[in-house]
């Protein structure tokens, strides 16, 4: 069975799926209860239905790659209601994948067709997707220059520092990223185990779809993930207090229960930075328990976690 699953898993790696998927079916021959080749297949097939769409695509690498780049977000969620997934056959798709969007968007990287920054944030994607970690890194941090305050960006930066085995930059900078917008960051993409581990605990709890994120940097806190702290500049300071400020009022006055359950876990985390640059500058104790007092009145549960 080893030698048909080589075989199939070679052809994904060319992106030849339906000769994957005949390989794969005389598998089936052998065992048909064998879980590599019946996760394989389903996957072969995933592909297999976008093979008009992307033939189509034959003549324009950047369409392709667009295309591509989108689909890849559909495949992990697919996999993700997948019992045992073939991860050496995933391996070997995203390999392809990314090689094939890699192309197109170096070839229209002297054009640069897309927003400031953002044809280099897909491009460090993809030398990520295919574990250049050095290369993804280079064009994340041209990305960067670009668009210092992009979330998603710095996100994807700390992705690429943590397999680089950099942890406490890349601590730092996803500490940054969810508290810039938490809301655009792309956790879809994310794949180190630094912040996967984190994300799946969290899931666990049970937060809805549309809160995952925002709860994931309270969350990181509390875990001591996002743990490599800096002090605040003055301005930095002063829209820190100005969004807590403006985050309790808005708290205080919706009567919607949804939006309360977006702001709370942003007022927290808030509350978080704040303490921690009283830490950091030795300002006095009572403006630091001024602070827990705040955070036990929003969340006892955050409360009791935090202190402990």
């Amino acid at each position: 069975m080893e030698s048909i699953l080589g075989q199939a898993y070679e052809s994904f790696r060319g992106g030849s799926f339906l000769e994957a998927e005949k390989i794969l079916e005389r598998g089936l021959k052998v065992d048909f209860e064998h879980i590599e080749v019946v996760t394989g297949l389903k996957c072969a097939r995933f592909w297999i239905e976008r093979s008009v769409r992307i033939d189509s695509y034959a003549s324009d690498a950047l369409a392709l790659s667009e295309y591509l780049y989108k689909e890849w977000r559909v495949f992990r969620n697919f996999l993700a209601r997948m019992t045992d997934p073939p991860e050496r056959g995933i391996y070997a798709i995203r390999v392809w994948l990314f090689q094939t969007i890699l192309s197109g968007y170096l070839n229209s990287f002297k054009t640069d067709a897309f927003s400031d920054g953002e044809l280099l944030l897909r491009i460090g994607r993809c030398y990520k997707g295919i574990g250049d970690y050095d290369k993804a890194r280079e064009y994340l941090e041209s990305a960067f220059r670009k668009r210092r305050e992009d979330a998603e960006i710095l996100a994807e930066l700390a992705d690429v520092y943590a397999f680089l085995n950099e942890t406490r930059i890349s601590k730092a900078f996803f500490r940054e990223a969810f508290y810039l917008s938490p809301e655009k960051v792309d956790i879809g993409f994310l794949e180190s185990g630094l912040i996967t581990r984190l994300i799946e605990r969290i899931e666990e709890i049970g937060y809805p779809e549309h809160l995952l994120k925002e709860w994931i940097p309270v969350y990181g806190v509390l875990w001591s993930v996002f743990n490599i702290k800096r002090e605040l500049k003055p301005l930095e300071f002063g829209k820190l207090k100005q969004s807590i400020f403006s985050l309790e009022n808005r708290i205080k006055e919706t009567d919607l229960k949804k939006e309360a359950d977006v702001l709370v876990p942003r007022l927290l985390y808030r509350y978080f930075w704040l303490i921690d640059h009283y830490l950091i500058t030795r300002d006095s104790r009572e403006k630091i328990n001024d602070v827990l007092r705040k955070i036990h009145a929003v969340d006892e549960s955050v409360y009791e976690q935090y202190i402990n």
